[in-house]
């Protein structure tokens, strides 16, 4: 019925009939493109709506730009990076100029060296700088079709990278069906169906004869203006039927009747044509001389491709393309499946082994009709290298068919477990549990047992970080301690981890003292005992036998960790706990510095992105205490990086702290608030406590005492964990003073004193020494301020000291020796106003005030251009000595949008290179 001439071409030109609108948007878009900007444009819409032919008018029309395209194929969903290789090729000239370690993850995620597996998001910046670099040479126009059958790997990559283009000559457009959560919140453009008259149009062009109105009404209606549905399912209906409109067909789900239709065309083909265009659907490489070998393998002749041409289904070329999707799965679902079968096996027999082992073995898995260990153990391999390239869902698709195919119980048992792991790993932990079930049927071995444990429990931690973790991590470890005593030692250690996040939101039973008694079953560590030994028998020291009794343990961890040699990942795992349990509340700023410092160096040069946030989020909190609240502010911007690009549920605890200590009332309260609804949600309740003690600090700088004490007050409700109020009782005991709770105070003091006692750091001497002096009065009071002051002198602590300064100052006051007291307000003033504590300061000013000096408030500078956050945040990398490409690194751009903002930076700052960033931007500079 279709008009002489009938070509591929014509088609696409019948098929953008009416899409004026779409078709300028990304003429707009190109232009853009080649002018210099980047773009990001996801089209959707369902099935044969004109996606694909939208892609082929915008490569038609982007002058000046180069284009790569890439389009995912259902049945190559499960090779990792498939299609990421597919549209990086052209950029791969370019792969040394990349930061070492993202070339070397994009080398290995490409099988292109070995390696261990590389973290997705290094994977994504490095695909970022290639297609940066590539656009610097001439502006890059990257197309992907049918997104939504993408591998996963490759499909993860590209949307982090479309959400991180900056300013670079990138146009990055996506065709899907729907967005899903991997595009959500990019730029849309929804392709729907034609007006009724240009779906008539299309439909009167694409008919030679004549059609009854009422059946081109119906089928118009029946399409709704589906440009593919207009142009096939008239194939289906004979010159009568659609004259007099008899016989027209119902109507099914638009895609199902299309497919329907393409299945009918299949089938009215010769034998030989539909056994070609099995093979050609079920390798989805579009590699003609792979499926020519197979062809050649069952005795199928070059002359079976004319037909399926001459039908419109399938071009047979330098590329195999079928005309649409749809059509190839019509050819593959059309086929028994013993047709399948053999359409696999030739694919097999026909792919080299050495050059691409794993789609043979995917081809072999196929082909089985049942169990076949030969199979399975091949796939078993085929995922031990896409493990290696950090393949992890391909990894968990091997295996999953893996133990489909295995016949023995055991066997299939360790396989479905090995596939759960890869699937948690993955981040598919639905079905990750699903294959956990089908493992645990059994037969397993005790260890095995033992690992099953363990990954449920890893896997409640990971999801829901509450009441579900503790319990099954504390089984794991008993079901481990005499199968392998160091990991049953190390899954301990992880469940009073996990008690601590938990905290006051755990279940009755399994609270954190509930968990450390469990701890004293641990096997005995070796000899002589690691850093997680040591950190273990600390901790279950600390809550089982006391404060004092614990911190000797735990600065026996701290050393050894000074002195170990543990690989790197290990070292990564245990790093948090170390700084945060360990140098924290053994009062050890040194140590924390030191070792806060090297988790941030190893989580940037491992690209573990998974654990950058809470190494940031520790180290933001060494910068706070030590007044270099420029320093932290650039760490939790860092993180919120990482956040936005991972999409990791972390508190913001490090910008709840900046907040409170910069005295930033409304955006404090703002985090607060949000903090602890989603910590309560997700059972965080250590986030709890945290938000009530920067509630705390920001209403003692602001002078509001009583709120102050109440919201550490709420704080303390929670006493079984000491350790984490460390920070919360010298708030308590100021508040309370300053409030007129008298027994508050008390109380709090003699919680602070068992925590301080244990410890002889000047730190910890500092901070007794000036709660004590709150409680205390005349010669008492004054040698503990002095005490106090002397002892936080010699530390970096300059936020303590200069607290410290101002309580000393305000006694002063109070006892009418306003010459001294205006000594140390002056004092206090000063540090606190260049810390950058605007609340504090304030109060120094306040008190200074009142001893008839006047202390003038800080102003913005005259004349002082305020940068946006993202110029901020790079102008003071800069300023810090980083290299664009490290810059580009921390923030997640690429090096061209680094050096795009430093240009704005300069200026707005009026200044011509990096050398004077350090006198140009404020220490402490405010974003707009």
């Amino acid at each position: 019925m279709y008009l002489p001439g009938d070509t591929p071409a014509r088609r696409r030109v019948a098929e953008l009939a009416g899409r004026r609108a779409e078709c300028d948007a990304l003429e707009r878009l190109a232009e853009a493109v080649a002018s210099g900007e980047s773009r990001v444009l996801v089209m959707h819409g369902e099935a044969g709506v004109g996606k694909t032919a939208l892609l082929e008018h915008l490569a038609g029309h982007a002058p000046g730009c180069r284009v790569t395209r890439v389009a995912g194929v259902q049945s190559e969903m499960e090779l990792a990076f498939a299609g990421l290789h597919q549209l990086s090729a052209p950029a791969m000239g370019y792969l040394d100029t990349l930061p070492a370690p993202q070339r070397d993850a994009l080398r290995t995620a490409f099988g292109l060296s070995s390696g261990p597996a590389p973290d997705r998001f290094l994977i994504g910046l490095a695909v970022l700088g290639l297609l940066a670099h590539a656009a610097a040479k001439q502006p890059l126009l990257c197309l992907v079709d049918d997104y939504q059958w993408l591998d996963r790997a490759s499909a993860q990559v590209l949307a982090f990278a479309a959400r991180r283009l900056g300013a670079e000559s990138v146009g990055l457009v996506f065709a899907t069906r729907d967005p899903g959560d991997d595009l959500a919140g990019l730029p849309e453009l929804l392709v729907s169906g034609l007006r009724e008259a240009d779906a008539r149009a299309l439909l009167d062009a694409a008919l030679s004869g004549p059609i009854d109105s009422r059946v081109r009404d119906q089928i118009i209606a029946e399409t709704r203006g589906n440009p593919l549905a207009l142009l096939e399912l008239p194939r289906g209906l004979t010159p009568e039927e659609l004259a007099g409109g008899f016989g027209l067909p119902g109507a099914p789900a638009l895609a199902g009747s299309i497919e329907q239709n393409f299945r009918r065309r299949v089938g009215a083909l010769p034998r030989q044509t539909q056994r070609l265009l099995l093979l050609a659907a079920a390798d989805p490489s579009g590699d003609p001389a792979l499926v020519w070998r197979a062809a050649a393998r069952l005795g199928i002749g070059t002359s079976a491709a004319v037909p399926a041409t001459e039908a419109g289904l399938a071009e047979f070329g330098t590329r195999l393309l079928f005309r649409h999707p749809l059509a190839r799965s019509a050819a593959y679902q059309a086929a028994s499946a013993e047709g399948r079968q053999e359409a696999h096996r030739a694919l097999a027999e026909a792919t080299d082994p050495l050059l691409d082992p794993d789609r043979r073995a995917w081809h072999r898995a196929q082909a089985a009709p049942g169990p076949d260990e030969d199979v399975a153990a091949e796939l078993e391999r085929s995922a031990s290298r896409a493990r290696s390239r950090g393949g992890l869902t391909a990894a968990a698709a091997f295996l999953e068919r893996s133990a489909r195919l295995t016949l023995d119980p055991a066997k299939r048992a360790a396989r479905a477990l090995a596939a759960a792991r890869a699937k948690s790993q993955a981040g598919a932990y639905n079905a990750a549990l699903g294959l956990l079930a089908v493992a645990e049927v059994g037969p397993l071995t005790d260890r095995q047992h033992a690992h099953a444990d363990l990954l449920r429990a890893q896997l409640a931690f990971i999801t829901s970080r509450g009441t579900e973790a503790p319990p099954l991590l504390l089984k794991a470890a008993r079901r481990l301690a005499a199968i392998d005593p160091e990991l049953s030692r190390a899954t301990y250690l992880d469940a009073l981890s996990a008690g601590i996040f938990t905290g006051r939101l755990a279940s009755p039973g399994c609270g954190l003292l509930d968990i450390a008694r469990a701890a004293t079953e641990a096997p005995l560590p070796p000899r002589p005992p690691r850093v997680p030994d040591l950190l273990l028998d600390g901790l279950t020291a600390h809550y089982n036998e006391g404060y004092a009794t614990g911190v000797p343990i735990l600065r026996g961890a701290l050393a050894a960790f000074a002195d170990s040699s543990m690989p790197a990942e290990e070292e990564l795992h245990w790093l948090w706990l170390t700084c945060i349990v360990g140098a924290t509340r053994a009062w050890d700023y040194e140590t924390w510095d030191a070792l806060s410092a090297r988790h941030v160096q190893l989580a940037r040069d491992a690209g573990a992105l998974s654990e950058l946030p809470l190494a940031l989020t520790s180290r933001s909190f060494v910068h706070l205490f030590a007044g270099r609240l420029s320093a932290a502010a650039a760490l939790t911007d860092e993180m919120q990086a990482v956040k936005d690009a991972t999409g990791t549920g972390l508190a913001p605890y490090g910008a709840l702290g900046l907040a409170a200590f910069r005295g930033e009332e409304a955006r404090a309260r703002a985090l607060i608030d949000a903090t602890t609804k989603d910590v309560t949600r997700r059972g965080e309740g250590v986030g709890i406590t945290f938000a009530e003690w920067a509630n705390a600090v920001l209403n003692n700088g602001l002078g509001r005492y009583d709120q102050a004490a109440a919201a550490a007050l709420h704080a303390c409700e929670y006493d079984d964990d000491l350790g984490s109020l460390i920070w919360t009782m010298p708030e308590l005991i100021e508040a309370a003073v300053r409030a007129g709770l008298a027994d508050t105070a008390a109380w709090a003091d003699a919680r602070l004193e068992e925590i301080t006692s244990a410890c002889d750091t000047d730190w910890a001497q500092g901070i007794r020494a000036r709660t004590r002096a709150l409680l205390s009065e005349g010669e008492t009071a004054e040698r503990l301020y002095r005490e106090s002051i002397r002892s936080l002198s010699r530390t970096r602590l300059r936020v303590d000291l200069a607290r410290a300064h101002l309580l000393y100052g305000e006694w002063l006051r109070r006892e009418r020796r306003r010459g001294d007291a205006r000594e140390q307000l002056r004092t206090a003033h000063g540090m606190l106003e260049g810390i950058g504590m605007a609340g504090f300061a304030e109060r120094a000013r306040r008190e200074l005030h009142s001893t008839g000096e006047s202390a003038r408030k800080r102003g913005s500078a005259a004349g002082q251009v305020a940068l946006t956050a993202q110029e901020l945040l790079v102008a003071r990398l800069a300023r810090d000595g980083l290299s664009n490409p490290e810059i580009g690194t921390r923030l997640f751009i690429s090096a061209h949008t680094v050096q795009y903002h430093l240009r704005k930076v300069f200026a707005k700052l009026g200044i011509t290179s990096r050398s004077q960033l350090d006198r140009a931007l404020p220490a402490d500079a405010p974003a707009a």
